[in-house]
């Protein structure tokens, strides 16, 4: 799949998680939810996956993760 045909599915699923659950839950449900809809549809993602910050070309791990990695897609800007 393409990016934006990744990216399309990925709203998709997010919009029909909400209109299901409904505002107002924790984070970590939605996030739950959609893994278990991205694995159903069977879109390869990791969970909590560690960021780190490049400064002056040396990788700082500053705890920063990624809720979630799609098709371990980069988008370099």
């Amino acid at each position: 799949m393409e990016i934006n045909q990744i990216t399309e599915k990925i709203i998709g699923l997010a919009i029909e998680i909400h209109k299901t659950l409904g505002p107002g839950l924790l984070e970590s449900a939605y996030e739950e939810c959609l893994c278990y809809e991205l694995a159903k549809t069977k879109i390869h993602f990791r969970r909590q996956v560690d960021l780190p910050v490049v400064y002056k070309e040396v990788k700082l791990d500053c705890g920063y993760r990624l809720d979630i990695l799609v098709e371990e897609k980069e988008r370099l800007i």
